[in-house]
């Protein structure tokens, strides 16, 4: 035996176990970490964009391993439906039938065959040897077959044979969105430009940053490596790197957050109220994001911010991203302990399917049924009675939601409208319009006073958002 054969087996026996098999070859460590987090995401319902980061760290990755092994992760989450539709054409096993760690291994093959620059025999190879690491020689050959299959055609023209006629087949596989998601969004948006909107959500989404007032200047992030974002007058696009390597982001001063996250968080704060403005409520403020902004801006105005979350993890998150001045408690919003009127301005950033954010958290579009909408429909009436209840007379309410669905977005607005005589809606897109640092490209949801943003054409997530003033 080998000299380099004995010291390889020397370092399999040491391993930790679990731990990937290290080879010698960086690119196999960057496969085997991608290939983790995707079995993690698949078993455990794990977060991609909170799990790779940690593993990069733990085994030493960087620079352009760190790039390869994202783009890797997060780009076969992204195009499974797609590539489960050619894996079906190439295998003579149904996919159901595949083990699971196998068929997460073909997937991940397929991303690079068809999405990547990386050679075909380099796909090929570096995939079957993952596979023999992960499921065994045999498996292995299974996979070389398979695989090879694939090769022999570019995406365009597996999508010719692929996709199905019908238009929503279409639209699915091709951009690689369950069904009932591609129905929904066409709903949502219009046939005109659903296609737009399902290939926005598969593009990679630059990195957003917030400088929150008080605490940092944007000039801080900007100088940075960052560039100024074109309507929060707090953000900045970072282009690549980690964000955790501004110094702002790491002392707590500036943080990650989504334009229209901070769009909407800036218009329920520049609303007017009737009277006094110095108690702010944020209903479901976990992890932190809209609260830390919220919190700054109040402290601007010697107002204070309480935020509330029913998850003590998620409320220690608040506890980190808000002013010193900000309260936090654990409570469940549709139960308040407060008494009813305690607000001057309330923002419910509801729970909801997700779908605005499907860019950044591409797993999220295999995670969720047409059933959640049944399960999470209660729940946003009770948190949105539970917000305009704590609202004064002459306070405001938001209404938040990261999804375009109608089901969770005017639906559940125009409901709260109907129901009580207590509430006017306010002209959100007005009020968006009122703290845009540049001009804003359409949000008006037609025929109605919300406002939604969408990926292709503001660049953000699809967030929505309803203003409500309490009314003696």
């Amino acid at each position: 035996m080998s000299p380099a054969r004995n010291a390889r087996d020397r370092r399999d026996r040491n391993r930790r176990p679990g731990a990937p098999r290290r080879t010698g070859r960086p690119e196999d460590l960057v496969r085997r970490t991608a290939f983790d987090v995707i079995r993690a995401v698949e078993t455990r319902d794990a977060y991609a964009n909170l799990l790779l980061p940690a593993r990069l760290h733990d085994r030493g990755i960087t620079g352009r391993d760190a790039a390869l092994a994202t783009e890797l992760t997060y780009g076969t989450l992204r195009g499974q439906g797609t590539y489960d539709a050619i894996l079906a054409l190439c295998s003579d096993r149904e996919l159901r039938r595949i083990d699971p760690p196998l068929l997460d291994v073909l997937r991940l093959g397929c991303h690079q065959l068809l999405a990547t620059r990386i050679p075909a025999h380099a796909a090929v190879a570096t995939t079957v040897e993952l596979a023999r690491a992960v499921v065994g020689p045999g498996q292995a050959k299974f996979a070389n077959a398979v695989l090879r299959k694939v090769a022999t055609r570019d995406l365009p023209a597996w999508l010719e044979i692929a996709a199905p006629a019908d238009e929503l087949g279409r639209l699915s596989v091709s951009y690689s969105h369950p069904r009932w998601i591609v129905s929904a969004l066409r709903d949502a948006v219009g046939p005109a430009e659903v296609e737009d909107l399902l290939a926005a959500d598969n593009a990679r989404p630059r990195v957003t940053l917030v400088a929150r007032p008080g605490r940092a200047e944007l000039a801080e992030l900007v100088a940075a490596g960052a560039e100024p974002a074109p309507y929060s007058p707090y953000a900045a696009l970072l282009a690549e790197g980690d964000p955790a390597a501004v110094p702002a982001v790491r002392e707590g001063r500036a943080a990650v957050q989504d334009e229209a996250s901070q769009l909407v968080a800036l218009a329920l704060a520049g609303a007017p109220v009737e009277g006094a403005d110095t108690r702010w409520l944020d209903l479901c403020a976990g992890p932190g994001g809209k609260a830390g902004l919220l919190s700054a801006l109040a402290a601007g105005r010697d107002a204070r911010l309480l935020g509330c979350d029913v998850q003590p993890h998620r409320a220690e998150l608040v506890r980190r991203a808000v002013d010193a001045r900000a309260g936090v408690v654990v409570a469940d919003g549709t139960a308040p302990a407060w008494r009813p009127g305690a607000f001057d301005r309330v923002l419910v950033d509801a729970p909801c399917t997700g779908l605005g954010a499907l860019r950044r958290r591409p797993e999220a579009r295999w995670r969720r049924g047409p059933q959640s909408l049944a399960e999470l429909g209660p729940l946003q009436r009770r948190l949105l009675a539970t917000a305009l209840d704590a609202a004064r007379p002459g306070g405001v309410v938001a209404y938040v939601t990261c999804s375009p669905h109608l089901a969770e977005t005017r639906v559940v607005a125009d409901d709260a409208l109907r129901d009580r005589s207590d509430i006017t809606a306010l002209d959100a897109p007005a009020a968006l319009a009122a703290v845009t640092a540049g001009e804003l490209p359409p949000v008006a949801v037609a025929g109605t006073p919300y406002a939604q943003f969408w990926p292709h054409r503001h660049g953000t997530d699809a967030m929505f958002l309803a203003l409500f003033r309490r009314t003696p």
